[in-house]
């Protein structure tokens, strides 16, 4: 955290440059020329001026890949699919229809050369198509992504487009705007880039790297079932960039429903705007709670482009960020489970040197793992294992601490870096149920809340899984690291006897790692949120699983509750306040949908009883070391248990009554989404006139509005469940 705001301090002193100028990091950092691509696009150059004129459904057909490839080069084209090919005008008998289809395709990609927006030397050239050219509405833009990840971009009058963030409509005259060309230039190529319309490619002939979008191969167990080959089936990342403030930080620009890619199987490779807005608010609102996540940039509309899912929707494309989007099934891919029946489209054999090339790059280049000497050759698969569980387990500790339900669990989900990505039917807890599921989908209740930590668990065990032939190597080797064409000569029995000892070896080791630093990441959130900060083993047992207890069994309101206990004092139990208690529980007794059916004097008891023990609690730090320096021991924990706690939630009836509104008028409906996307980015903030006991009616019509947006909300949409669909 630190870090980032001294980033956001020196933001200002950042020169910025369009996207066209965004610099490309140097060849060792590009994950595309450090893997192996598909052999049917060979390279940027190969791709640029073979594959996008003459052979284009090579992106666009559901196809595996060869077993050594770790990705393809795919270039985004969002369009209605099945695709409408329009016969020759005038009509005229078609002799190759193959061909007819290629050339159609191949008018419609983006290779014909544009002008950039500013005469800055870009980095790379700018491709657009002059047979596509869609409506394209820019309805959000993320300033904390901006801020943290792309300071050097330059969005141009971007920000004056969308207008003033918004709950209600502005009573004021807008201020016509006054940007110049060159800002309105920059920002359209920024639109035009980030909805697919436009593609950034240096196929090969400029001084610097070559680089074209890709799309990359994974497979996966969904729902406890091996699927085989998945892939980036609607997911292209179009750039990546280094951070100005430090270079061995790159950051990827990937698009999400830019149009179908190899992976894409039967789908049609888009993305609906409701779905988008989702992803769009909920990175950005986990990276406010100091959860692990991907980050979202942009929001762009393609309103003239209709989807089929359970009824016609829109399409939007959503920019999301991170510093790479490689996760557990990138692994699985390469050293698939063995003997495993499945359901899906098919799988590749291993490819012992593709899994060889992943692994290094990760270990190197991704996790920057600590302690091997690359030199000396020492062996790394186990601290892979070990580095990308412990991420995970401090990513899910955080999932359950604050509420936070993914819905759809799959290996192919669970990034390596330990980030929370691809947000579907995800939700936060509102009356808290342990068991509660957010995915109508699941009716098993596999990723329930409950079950979230086990879920990692299986996934890292996936990940031992195909790790294990490698790290059986390397045991087998003295504990150094496999060398290129390490199992070329290896014979069938000695595979099996690496996979075997890969397998049991580090598999003890790996669930501690996973169960110690859960218990202990979750511990201390907890605290956090409970305003102590003193380690007690037993705080768990006499402390959070009693309240965790009281809240499920009273049918409370999970956020609403905690938000509510950072404002109390030890104070407030000492026998002449017992009228002022009384009134702060039945404060907390009113966070709950139905609370005229409770029996308040038997909830009340049990509130008394759990103050006693927490108080007493409190009160051991109050001399201790941990708040040493606090002037006012009272306020300084208030001030820390406000800072941990939100008062502001993206609870699921806030989302749907948003997108409704941003699906019906997009014009109010985005500075409606800004004001959200604000409250959301600062969570802890008293919005609402928190603690002002103005009734809501007296309040200003914004103010109003942030109050009631901070509440539990219509009880239809209590325990929602989402679809997958997206």
């Amino acid at each position: 955290m630190n870090a980032l705001r001294g980033r956001s301090m020196i933001m200002a002193k950042t020169c910025k440059v369009p996207i066209s100028s965004l610099p490309l990091p140097p060849s060792s950092h590009i994950v595309t020329h450090n893997l192996t691509p598909d052999p049917l696009t060979p390279s940027p150059a190969e791709f640029f001026s073979d594959v996008l004129p003459n052979k284009p459904s090579l992106q666009r057909r559901a196809r595996l890949l060869s077993k050594e490839a770790h990705f393809s080069y795919v270039n985004p084209m969002p369009l209605e699919f099945p695709y409408e090919i329009t016969p020759p005008d005038p009509p005229a008998v078609i002799e190759d229809k193959a061909g007819y289809i290629e050339k159609w395709l191949s008018e419609r990609e983006a290779r014909d050369p544009s002008p950039v927006s500013s005469q800055m030397q870009p980095s790379l050239s700018k491709y657009t198509s002059k047979l596509r050219d869609r409506k394209r509405e820019l309805i959000g833009l993320s300033e904390t992504c901006l801020r943290d990840c792309l300071p050097h971009l330059d969005v141009g009058d971007a920000f004056g487009v969308l207008g003033k963030p918004a709950l209600v409509p502005l009573i004021e005259e807008e201020v016509v705007s006054t940007s110049s060309p060159e800002a309105e230039a920059i920002r359209q190529e920024l639109v035009d880039v980030l909805s697919g319309h436009a593609v950034l490619m240096a196929p090969g002939s400029s001084p610097g790297p070559s680089f074209v979008p890709w799309s990359t191969r994974y497979s996966g167990h969904q729902f406890g079932v091996w699927a085989g080959q998945l892939g980036d089936g609607r997911a292209i990342s179009i750039h990546v960039t280094p951070h100005p403030e430090d270079a061995e930080t790159t950051y990827e620009l990937q698009l999400k429903g830019a149009g179908r890619t190899p992976f894409s199987r039967t789908a049609d490779g888009l993305a609906v705007l409701r779905s988008s807005i989702r992803e769009y608010l909920c990175s950005e609102a986990m990276h406010a709670l100091s959860i692990p996540t991907t980050r979202s940039l942009s929001l762009i509309s393609l309103p003239d482009l209709p989807v089929m899912r359970e009824r016609t929707e829109t399409a939007c494309i959503f920019t999301r960020v991170a510093e790479t989007f490689i996760r557990i099934g990138n692994f699985e891919a390469l050293s698939p489970p063995t003997n495993s029946f499945f359901l899906g489209g098919g799988q590749q054999d291993t490819d012992y040197e593709a899994l060889r090339k992943l692994g290094e790059w990760v270990a190197r280049r991704v996790l920057k793992l600590e302690g091997i000497d690359w030199k000396a050759g020492d062996a790394w698969g186990k601290e892979l294992l070990f580095d990308v569980a412990r991420r995970n387990a401090r990513m899910v500790a955080a999932w359950q601490a604050y509420g936070f339900m993914h819905g759809v669990m799959n290996t192919d989900n669970i990034s390596i870096l330990g980030l929370t990505i691809d947000y579907g039917p995800y939700a936060f807890m509102d009356v808290f149920d342990s068991y509660h599921i957010c995915n109508h989908s699941d009716g098993e209740g596999r990723y329930a809340y409950k079950y979230q930590p086990n879920m990692i668990v299986y996934a890292c065990r996936a990940l031992l899984d195909a790790l294990a032939p490698l790290i059986g190597a390397e045991a087998a080797h003295g504990n150094k690291a496999v060398q290129p064409g390490w199992a070329s000569s290896a014979t069938p029995e000695t595979l099996v006897s690496w996979r075997t000892v890969g397998k049991n070896l580090p598999k003890v080791e790996m669930e501690h790692i996973l169960e110690e630093t859960c218990a202990t990441e979750y511990g201390n959130l907890m605290r956090k949120r409970l305003g102590l900060r003193r380690q007690e083993k037993m705080d768990q047992r006499e402390i959070v699983q009693p309240l965790l207890d009281m809240m499920e069994a009273q049918q409370l309101d999970f956020h609403g509750t905690f938000r509510r206990l950072a404002f109390f004092h030890t104070g407030l139990m000492e026998g002449d306040n017992s009228e002022k208690m009384e009134t702060f529980i039945k404060g907390i007794l009113s966070g709950m949908p139905d609370p005229d059916r409770m029996d308040h004097g038997k909830a009340t008891a049990e509130w008394m009883a759990w103050f006693d023990k927490y108080s007493a609690r409190i009160e051991s730090e109050r001399h201790g070391q941990e708040w040493a320096g606090e002037a006012d021991f009272d306020s300084a924990r208030q001030d820390a248990a406000k800072c941990a706690n939100p008062r502001f939630v993206l609870r699921q009836w806030v989302l749907e009554e948003l997108i409704k509104k941003v699906e019906g008028d997009h014009n109010s409906g985005k500075r409606i989404m800004a004001k959200v996307m604000q409250m959301a980015c600062k969570p802890f903030e008293s919005w609402g006139a928190e603690g002002d006991d103005t009734p809501s009616d007296d309040l200003p019509a914004e103010i109003r509005e942030e109050r009631r947006l901070c509440g539990l909300g219509d009880k239809r949409f209590l325990g929602f469940q989402c679809s997958c669909s997206s």
